[in-house]
């Protein structure tokens, strides 16, 4: 399905709760950065740490990528990333520890929806042990072989009712369907231990943005490193010169919208065109009289004709939820008149078949994500297909020692998330540093 992406996509249109004080750029820069999602933000800090001079430039009117916090009826509502995942190895947890961020912990237990009544205690118990088992097999048959091949091959028999389900968590989490998803891949994220942060996960970056050396509405175009340094190219025809570049778009922007000078080794290229794009979208409702109760807490659906991935219930304690969409969910709404509408009718007749249009009479849909229909995100994560699993670490190397390439889709640990973005930024300008000779604190 061809996306017109003349269209804005349909969150675009909310603002930013938070919008940092910004410093001027420098005149002749060491490095100069690309992109001020997490990755960016992560490595213009970093530099700047260690006394490296730094120009970022954004394309966006706003700084944070696919991570932002909006307001909507007094409440901050991530449009975007809102987990912030494994906390044990996120640096952008521990940093907001550091920093005093009011994190709270992610709670385990769920709802669990079936028809129209509450799942009882064994069918949850059946559910979990289900779960664990597909686990299991999946993440056993990733690391017993070297033959590379869809993870989805690797569910398991014998999970009675309970496949259907499992199969569409792993498939939202994932960014595509399971037989799109390369084994080899499949083990690396780790979603223990999980956090929220107050006030939004998109608000946290742009306090991490204060004062850095930004501008927007400067998308890159070209980046040519012909000569000795590199030299950037912005769509208003505009250069700036500097010693190395670090490129943090996301990949599917990096396939469509940068043009290298020269070219890029074949090796680098084949690395980043062979990504597809994730997919992972959701509907903000307003929903006080929802039938979940204890705040942030998942839901599980089962039953009735559609098949929803799944909801997030009572967002902080208020009487926002997120009602989750996945790439088969929401690219097909993609060939109705106007995507978004479409959505907010879908979710009324999904809800309506478990509690009932009566139930819906205070429920609203103030906001729908469209990251895929965004032209600087073209999805909402980079996805490895089964044969490209090596790709991410390929995209560590420097090229001629002058271009840098960071973001979430290089992270092995963290893939699909801000914190894997945010460390992959800080690495980049580690051996950046390095190279140009500057000592590490």
């Amino acid at each position: 399905m061809m996306i017109d992406r003349a269209a804005p996509a349909a969150h675009a249109h909310h603002r930013p709760t938070l919008a940092p004080r910004l410093a001027t750029l420098p005149i002749a820069p060491d490095v100069v950065v690309v992109g001020t999602g997490a990755a960016g933000i992560a490595a213009a800090r970093r530099l700047i740490e260690v006394g490296i001079s730094v120009a970022v430039l954004e394309a966006r009117d706003r700084i944070g990528g696919r991570a932002v916090t909006t307001g909507l009826r007094g409440h901050p509502i991530d449009l975007g990333a809102h987990w912030l995942h494994a906390g044990p190895v996120n640096p952008l947890v521990a940093l907001g520890h550091a920093r005093g961020e009011r994190l709270r912990k992610a709670p385990q237990p769920g709802h669990l929806m079936i028809g129209r009544r509450t799942g009882r205690p064994e069918e949850r118990r059946a559910f979990l042990r289900a779960f664990d088992l597909a686990d299991g097999a999946m993440t056993l048959g990733a690391t017993a072989t070297s033959e590379d091949r869809a993870v989805g091959s690797l569910i398991p028999d014998g999970l009675g009712p309970w496949r259907d389900r499992i199969d569409l968590v792993h498939t939202l989490v994932s960014g595509r369907p399971l037989d799109e998803v390369s084994l080899h891949d499949w083990p690396s994220l780790e979603y223990g231990e999980n956090y929220f942060i107050d006030g939004g996960y998109g608000a946290y970056l742009a306090r991490l943005a204060q004062e850095l050396p930004i501008v927007l509405q400067k998308p890159v175009t070209r980046i040519d490193r012909s000569d000795s340094g590199v030299t950037v190219e912005t769509a208003d025809g505009a250069t700036l010169s500097a010693k190395a570049v670090i490129v943090t778009v996301p990949i599917m922007v990096l396939q469509a919208s940068i043009r290298f000078t020269p070219a890029l080794p074949p090796e680098i290229r084949a690395a980043i065109d062979g990504f597809t794009s994730g997919i992972y979208e959701h509907a903000v409702l307003h929903w006080p009289s929802a039938p979940f109760q204890g705040r942030d807490r998942l839901a599980t659906v089962v039953g009735g004709r559609h098949r929803p991935p799944g909801l997030l219930t009572r967002i902080d304690g208020t009487p926002f939820h997120y009602f989750e969409m996945d790439a088969a969910m929401a690219e097909a709404l993609d060939g109705k008149a106007v995507p978004a509408d479409a959505a907010r009718h879908l979710v009324r007749q999904v809800l309506a078949e478990h509690v009932g249009y009566r139930a819906l009479h205070d429920l609203s849909i103030p906001a729908v994500t469209e990251w895929r229909r965004d032209p600087w995100s073209r999805g909402s994560w980079a996805v490895v297909p089964p044969g490209h699993a090596p790709a991410r670490v390929a995209l560590k190397a420097s090229v001629d020692e002058r271009l840098w390439f960071a973001g979430e889709a290089l992270s092995r640990e963290q893939w699909g998330t801000v914190g894997g973005a945010y460390a992959e930024g800080t690495r980049a300008a580690d051996e950046i540093a390095a190279r140009l000779g500057q000592n590490l604190a």
